[in-house]
């Protein structure tokens, strides 16, 4: 059926026959595949070195794929048949960070579990989804949009996309959603099984699992031990269960091989994760935005919420055990921020896209071409709005007693709808996750922090054209810091949302419909909820249009590409995929050159004694006696720690497993280097390396150093 409501326009079908005939086309290097396109790049595949079958790698269900599951908000894999998940160690830094006290700081020293009785349990809100399905429904998704536009656009589609989850959670302990592939054009129903009680196994000590902080991080050369394992537990019916002393450690279907060999330069490498979002097929337009001002606006905002943490819990060593986390992910999220600015600039990323969109343009066709032009004024609109829309967002996920008094006001409005048209993420389906989230606020969150996160985004807010502005903010805070201050330091001394039991019974009477119990921050929730709902619709209506036209945009779009002999896969959006490539050294400037591996005596050179290069003495005394055995890499005679391929992955590809040509683990995505933090945007391929902790590093972590043989042998090590 057509992709977009006119009939005269080419239907979703030739589009998509044409993508796959493109995907021959693609280069090694660059690509996040869809599982079903690997058999029509199998010639390419076995070229680079695969030993296997391309085919037996189109069902994502089946091993090796469905040993890759997402963890957190990353990747891992499942490495023993009793439920062992290997992810990194900062996409369960959470977890680490929720079972710390100043006290037991599990976050500097460490941890492993003597046996499973002594695994501690994941934060209430951590789940790891392994797909069990995956299958087309644009037909049932599209169906009832023909014809509309908007906001009508939008509710058919959201309408459609709720009914086949709905269908499809019929089945206990199965997460279901709706991804949108090639904007708009194609849609499939993904099954997954969800684990909600998640252990702790083993973790490095932080100068092992995070050496080099933040002065590394997105770096070349590493030396990181960045790993973490798991345990998934399920009811002792086998059926996903919360945490209970009866659940059991869950069989997965598969688990990967970690290879006793290590890669050498030139190897073939395949990786297969849960990647977040990536930019490469949208507009010049969009292009020049994220340089112009997404990306030094980012910079800004994060560069205030980590000043104002740090000044809110100065001195207090509670607060700053409670927003490790926190600024660890703000700390990424900046320099991520910084360097993707950086790599636009230097690949020349706007310059390029709008040549290669004008040419695009002047081989479309007229009635895509108005649909493109109708686009470009949509996105102008989200414009005019951009940067409310970034401090609001920000206000809800950087906070913990302000996102739950909105979380719970928002929850009672919608529990007095029918459960299918309420709001997504307000459903039955999310109501374990929502007070996962009201009962993880205990250990990361301290008042004198949160206000001073506040006193940053408001006072951002604060100074906004009046446009922008919403009369409900401005009665609530104030236009002025004094006034702000003022109604900060009323909110949080009055409010009792900090206790759990009052969080909790807030939650039993929103999910019911009921009037919350009287509070301070909840009551000032009643007030901006519908300022909220009143930029929700204008959004959706926004949505709407872009659901609608962007498909002629990748109409365009592919049909240039296709000229020009390019590749196009679908842009990540959290679904499973596939890149493979090769380990490769890189060259990033003129008479600089890195060799593709690092080595234990990198460690010992870069250690001051002082955070981030303070490597534990247990480390530095086994790199000292220099006995490596079988995890030495037989070339270079000493212990492997991390190396560099070319493959193409972006965030969400963190704890991402690197396979050998045997389909073996070889590796742990963990990072991308400076140079590349670009390529969510844009591919360079003189730049694009992937960053792994090798896995006999780990392995020789876990024998000789931090040792925890009973678990190396459950990996069959």
């Amino acid at each position: 059926m057509p992709a977009a409501p006119r009939r005269r326009r080419h239907p979703a079908r030739a589009l998509l026959a044409c993508l796959a005939t493109l995907s021959a086309a693609a280069h090694a290097d660059e690509g996040m595949w869809m599982a079903a396109q690997l058999p029509q790049i199998g010639e390419q595949l076995r070229q680079a070195g695969y030993a296997g079958d391309p085919a037996a790698l189109a069902d994502l269900t089946a091993a090796p794929l469905n040993a890759v599951v997402r963890a957190g908000g990353g990747t891992g894999a499942f490495v023993s048949a009793d439920g062992l998940v290997l992810t990194n160690h900062h996409v369960a830094y959470g977890v680490i960070q929720y079972n710390s006290t100043p006290q037991r700081n599990l976050i500097d020293d460490g941890y492993i579990a003597a046996d499973r009785a002594a695994e501690l349990p994941a934060n209430p809100d951590y789940r790891v989804l392994v797909t069990v399905g995956f299958d087309r429904v644009t037909d049932q998704v599209l169906g009832a949009a023909r014809g509309k536009s908007g906001r009508a656009y939008f509710d058919a589609v959201d309408a459609a996309s709720k009914r086949i989850v709905a269908e499809c959670e019929r089945e206990t302990g199965i997460r279901c959603s709706v991804a949108n592939m090639y904007y708009g054009t194609d849609f499939y129903r993904i099954r997954q099984l969800e684990l909600r009680d998640l252990r702790l196994v083993y973790a490095p000590p932080r100068a092992i699992g995070n050496f080099g902080d933040e002065t590394d991080n997105f770096m070349w050369p590493r030396h990181t031990g960045d790993f973490t394992l798991l345990r998934a537990y399920v009811g002792r019916d086998g059926k996903p269960a919360a945490h209970s002393p009866d659940n059991v450690p869950y069989q997965p279907p598969s688990h990967l091989r970690i290879a006793h060999d290590g890669p050498r330069e030139g190897d073939f490498a395949m990786l297969a994760g849960y990647p977040g979002i990536t930019y490469r097929h949208r507009t010049a337009a969009e292009f020049a935005e994220q340089v112009e001002w997404t990306l030094p606006a980012r910079v800004a905002v994060f560069d205030q919420l980590l000043a104002a943490i740090e000044r809110g819990g100065a001195g207090n060593a509670e607060a700053a055990t409670r927003y490790a986390s926190q600024v660890q992910s703000l700390k990424n999220n900046r320099k991520r921020a910084a360097g993707e600015l950086d790599g636009l600039l230097r690949s020349d990323a706007v310059r390029q896209r709008a040549q290669d969109e004008r040419g695009m343009l002047a081989a479309t066709g007229r009635g895509d071409r108005r649909d493109i032009d109708a686009l470009a004024g949509v996105l102008a609109q989200a414009s005019a709005v951009r940067e409310r829309e970034l401090l609001l967002g920000l206000l809800g996920s950087q906070t913990q007693l302000m996102r739950s008094a909105l979380l719970l006001e928002r929850l009672r409005l919608e529990s007095a709808r029918p459960d299918a048209e309420r709001e997504s993420g307000y459903q039955a389906r999310d109501l374990a996750l929502i007070e996962g989230t009201l009962k993880q606020v205990q250990r990361r969150y301290d008042p004198a922090v949160e206000k001073a996160l506040l006193a940053e985004l408001l006072g951002r807010y604060q100074r906004l054209p009046d446009a922008q502005r919403l009369p409900e903010f401005d009665a609530a805070f104030g236009r002025t810091p004094d006034a702000l201050a003022t109604a900060l330091d009323a909110l949080y001394a009055g409010t009792a949302l900090g206790d759990e039991p009052v969080r909790l019974a807030a939650f039993a009477a929103a999910r019911e419909g009921r009037a919350l119990p009287a509070d301070p921050l909840l009551e000032l929730a009643a007030r901006l909820i519908p300022a909220q709902l009143r930029l929700e619709q204008e959004r959706k209506t926004r949505d709407g249009e872009l659901l609608r036209l962007r498909p002629a945009y990748m109409r365009a779009l592919v049909a240039w590409r296709e000229q020009q002999g390019g590749a196009v896969y679908p842009d990540a959006n959290g679904t499973l995929r596939v890149s493979y490539g090769r380990l490769e050294r890189l060259q990033p400037r003129d008479a600089v050159t890195y060799a593709p591996v690092t080595t234990v005596a990198g460690i010992a050179e870069k250690h001051t004694g002082q955070v981030p290069f303070d490597a534990p003495q247990p480390l530095l005394d086994a790199i000292a006696r220099g006995d490596f055995g079988a995890t030495a890499d037989p070339a270079l005679g000493t212990q492997t720690v991390n190396f560099l391929t070319n493959l193409d992955t972006t965030g969400g590809n963190s704890g991402s497993p690197v396979l050998n040509a045997r389909g073996e683990l070889i590796g742990l995505n963990f990072d991308s280097n400076w140079e590349a933090v670009s390529a969510s945007w844009w591919f360079d391929p003189r730049y694009k390396r992937a960053i792994h902790v090798d896995m006999r590093y780990m392995r020789w972590l876990m024998e000789q150093v931090y040792p925890a043989p009973h678990v190396l042998r459950e990996m069959g090590l």
